[in-house]
């Protein structure tokens, strides 16, 4: 492969890759998804050796273990305070229609509002109402924090394979 075709690619690539890790700040944004996609192109394209489809399944099992991260810590952290499974499926719903309606960041707000309208209208307390939302809150900011450091360890792994084995 001539040498400028390969950079091209390798700049195409991380400009995904970093999109996709931007992304991950908006809640129902597949970031990780975005950022293996890119990864899984630049390997078609350059083709695959032994090594770089070693860093490739690593980068592969980090995708989904951010992906089993972020559900798993949501829902936790909420359902840790006194949440209802059906509030987490309300605030799920919410967070897709904002995010439909006030692209790219309505999502957040929509979820926040209905898991907090939903507990108190359960609840009748308005401080619980606030607590449960808290606790949904931090779900959604340490998931958040967890999926950016994997996909930063994600582009990493790229970087090492795109720079040494290519």
């Amino acid at each position: 492969m001539q040498p400028e075709t390969l950079f091209l690619i390798q700049t195409v690539a991380l400009a995904v890759m970093f999109a996709g890790l931007i992304g991950l700040i908006i809640p129902i944004f597949p970031g990780l998804l975005v950022i293996w996609l890119s990864i899984l192109g630049y390997g078609i394209a350059t083709g695959f050796q032994w090594w770089s489809a070693l860093i490739f399944v690593i980068i592969t099992l980090l995708a989904i273990a951010g992906s089993v991260v972020d559900n798993v810590l949501i829902g936790a952290k909420a359902l840790q305070k006194g949440a209802s499974w059906l509030s987490l499926g309300v605030a799920t719903v919410a967070g897709i229609a904002g995010s439909l309606m006030f692209p790219p960041f309505g999502g957040l707000p929509a979820a926040v509002l209905a898991v907090f309208v939903f507990e108190y209208t359960r609840h009748r307390d308005w401080q619980k109402a606030v607590q449960l939302t808290k606790g949904m809150a931090q779900g959604w900011g340490i998931a958040f924090v967890i999926r950016f450091a994997i996909g930063v360890v994600m582009i990493s792994l790229w970087a090492l394979w795109a720079v040494f084995l290519t």
